[in-house]
């Protein structure tokens, strides 16, 4: 009997942010619109909002890549997006004690899949990126700034190359430790930094 080939890798794309707080909302806009896109084979996108407690425990279901799509400032112009490969083999900073599951930043995410995994044998996701923009307003409101609004269909293309590819291409994304230097049209600086 011929051993069983190992199955693809499985990949989730979260998009996490509280939409009732302006650009806040972009990861949840843009995984809403991936979703409607044809995507690589055992890739799940989800709209986790919010729920970052939800998000640790599916991720205990077993995934090689985990890509979180969220608002992400780092100080450039609204509409910049960022690609940032979060350093796995980091410790993980413990969670707070009083962990708010509603306000739960993707170190936080990460700090309590460490724990869980730690607790029940399982393994975190191989790797972890986030797809960031910079926003222009996280204030009450409903609605994505103009900026941020428009560098979604640019996100959603960045994200449909990571997964097919798994790095974007150079055309698009300087390679660089910080976000320095911009295309102006992609605006896509990538960082390998700890989120």
């Amino acid at each position: 009997m011929k051993p069983s080939a190992p199955p693809d890798p499985r990949t989730l794309v979260a998009g996490i942010g509280n939409v009732f707080l302006g650009d806040d909302g972009f990861g949840v806009e843009t995984v809403r619109r991936l979703a409607e896109r044809d995507l690589p084979g055992r890739t799940e996108v989800v709209d986790i909002g919010v729920r970052g407690v939800h998000l640790a425990y599916q991720l205990l279901d077993g995934y090689d890549t985990l890509v979180l799509v969220d608002a992400t400032s780092r100080g450039e112009a609204p509409g910049t997006l960022y690609v940032i490969e979060h350093d796995v083999g980091a410790a993980p900073s413990p969670p707070a004690a009083a962990m708010d599951g509603h306000r739960m930043t993707p170190d936080t995410v990460l700090a309590l899949l460490a724990t869980l995994c730690a607790g029940t044998g399982t393994e975190p996701p191989r790797r972890v990126l986030v797809v960031g923009c910079e926003p222009a307003s996280v204030e009450e409101g409903v609605g994505l700034s103009a900026p941020v609004s428009d560098a979604v269909p640019r996100a959603v293309r960045l994200i449909e190359e990571l997964l097919r590819s798994g790095e974007p291409s150079a055309a698009q994304t300087p390679t660089a430790q910080t976000p320095t230097a911009q295309t102006p049209t992609a605006q896509t600086p990538t960082a390998r930094a700890s989120t």
